[in-house]
């Protein structure tokens, strides 16, 4: 029998809201034990393990309930620019990828933010300076908007005559011709005729990001958006025992593609759940995002630099047909994981799931509404009694240029005030779980936990300065609070809380170990600590000492 020892420092067990100095036992995988050091002593044997926490802390491995590994993977592959902040950044790294491909290449890759660009709207223009004439492709850091190049709007047949699809926007110049920037499911017109990413890219991108990830601390996630051709990378992994995370797939609802979809995800569940691997989840997408004003919301953008038509966004789906979509998969016993940004999104979400509990009662299903940007206050309280869980992606809640050049000025003063309202929704009983949405923000747990703590922007790599102010200090959440949404919460949401989540015996032994104890430091201070050691089931996968 395998055994392990952690002992020598905090244990925040996720079971009580403060730490406790406690051994723990793992033996086989599983932990065995928490308790007093003399107690848990006696389970040794000469073939144990002592890890010497020496102050540090244990922690439940972390869970990402919203992240896009596979995106995140392929863009770590190709040109990342998600580190960078500036345009003259970008155009130096997309010159120097581009000098490495062949000349007819696509260059390819993401990770731009809207603020870098006036108004948020880039050029093919600038692309076309460091491409060389070739067809290029960059996401924005959120993949709600494409930058791409001249040739690559030639190659895929767009100009002033072609229309907008009815779920995304081509950004034209004054005399209505494409500029190079792609909103929403305008994206499609060229992803559909960029080459295809073979198979073997797509497991090297998942293997990718798994490694970085366990460097984080971060044992299992739901992974938001899984496409068809995502399911047989996570399969074949599983299949060969290099999965070592465990992970829930979202299987991505098309809102133009019927109710066909319920048979065809009922039976891709079926057919591909693995150990530790399933596909009990679907991910309906409700809306864009604000900065380009395809959120869904109640009352117009203010301070629009352009027509957006009735500037209330873009809502993907008319309420009877989502409302009958949704109740067929929860009728299927599919858990729903809505993204909705605007506070109409957000609306639609609850009055969906309403009418779902209406119509089919309370099946258990777990539904979640990430995101939850702008949220009506008349809505908060009605999370907790729809069972509805409220997915936050804590970076976001911070003061820095996307949120005070862009997205306050186009929603206002009043709606600005009811952004990412983790502390309201927490103090009304709504469940709160934890995810990252990387690539489009890191997936460090431990920076998304600072800012969820202080609604403060860590100081490496930010022009924020203490001067700038907290963004709505009201609704910071506690440490523990925190940390238990990225743990806890997220093995509830994913269904394995019997499991994981918390350092309880007969749990699995997935732990981190933090290179300090985040009790007794100051909350301003928690960016700086760093994850030492990550376990899954009683393995090392990541040590630095």
């Amino acid at each position: 029998m395998t055994t392990t020892i952690f002992r020598g420092g905090r244990v925040f067990t996720g079971d009580s809201a403060e730490p406790i100095t406690a051994d723990v036992a793992v033996a086989d995988g599983t932990i065995v034990a928490v308790g007093a050091s003399h107690v848990v002593a006696d389970l040794a044997s000469d073939e144990t393990e002592i890890v010497d926490l020496a102050g540090r802390m244990l922690v439940p491995g972390f869970i990402d309930s919203h992240i896009h590994p596979i995106h995140a993977g392929l863009e770590l592959m190709r040109c990342d620019l998600l580190t960078l902040r500036t345009l003259p950044e970008y155009l130096e790294a997309i010159g120097a990828y581009a000098a490495t491909l062949a000349p007819d290449a696509w260059v390819r890759g993401g990770g731009w933010s809207f603020d870098a660009f006036p108004g948020g709207i880039p050029a093919a223009t600038d692309l076309d300076r460091v491409v060389g004439g070739r067809p290029a492709a960059f996401f924005n850091r959120d993949h709600h908007t494409l930058w791409v190049s001249t040739r690559a709007l030639e190659l895929a047949g767009i100009d002033r005559g072609t229309p907008d699809p009815s779920d995304g926007r081509i950004e034209r110049d004054a005399a209505g011709n494409p500029i190079g920037a792609l909103q929403e499911g305008a994206t499609a017109l060229v992803e559909r005729i960029m080459p295809a990413t073979t198979d073997a890219d797509l497991v090297d991108a998942l293997l990718l990001s798994q490694d970085y990830l366990g460097k984080l601390g971060i044992t299992g996630w739901q992974d938001a958006m899984v496409f068809e051709h995502y399911v047989a990378p996570y399969v074949t992994l599983a299949e060969q025992g290099r999965l070592t995370a465990n992970v829930v797939g979202a299987l991505r609802v098309d809102h133009n593609g019927g109710l066909g979809q319920v048979a065809a995800h009922t039976a891709t569940r079926s057919e591909f759940a693995r150990a530790g691997l399933s596909f009990g989840s679907v991910k309906v997408m409700l809306d864009g995002v604000c900065e380009n004003f395809t959120a869904s919301v109640l009352e117009p953008y203010e301070n629009v630099p352009h027509s957006h038509g009735d500037a209330l966004g873009i809502p993907f789906y008319e309420d009877a047909a989502l409302r009958e979509l949704v109740r067929e998969f929860d009728a299927a016993d599919f858990q729903v994981h809505f993204h909705a940004v605007g506070d109409a999104a957000v609306r639609q979400a609850l009055d969906t799931v309403e009418a779902t509990i209406a119509a089919n009662g309370q099946r258990g299903n777990r539904h979640h509404v990430a995101h939850i940007q702008v949220v009506h206050p008349d809505d908060i309280a009605r999370f907790g009694p729809l069972e509805l869980a409220a997915n936050a992606q804590p970076l976001w809640a911070r003061l820095e240029p996307q949120m005070t050049e862009l997205t306050m000025p186009f929603l206002g003063e009043r709606r600005s005030g009811w952004q990412y309202p983790f502390g309201a929704l927490s103090r009304a009983g709504a469940r709160i779980v934890m995810g990252s949405d990387w690539p489009v923000s890191t997936p460090n747990p431990l920076r998304e936990v600072h800012v969820a703590v202080n609604r403060t922007p860590a100081p490496e790599g930010s022009r924020w300065k203490p001067e700038d102010g907290v963004f709505l200090p009201e609704q910071r959440l506690d440490l523990a609070t925190a940390l238990s949404a990225f743990t806890a919460g997220s093995a509830w949401i994913n269904g394995s809380e019997k499991t994981t989540g918390t350092i309880s015996p007969g749990k699995r032994a997935d732990l981190v170990v933090v290179d300090r104890d985040l009790f007794a430091i100051p909350s301003d201070e928690l960016w700086t600590a760093s994850v030492d050691q990550t376990w899954v089931g009683g393995t090392a996968v990541h040590r630095t000492n």
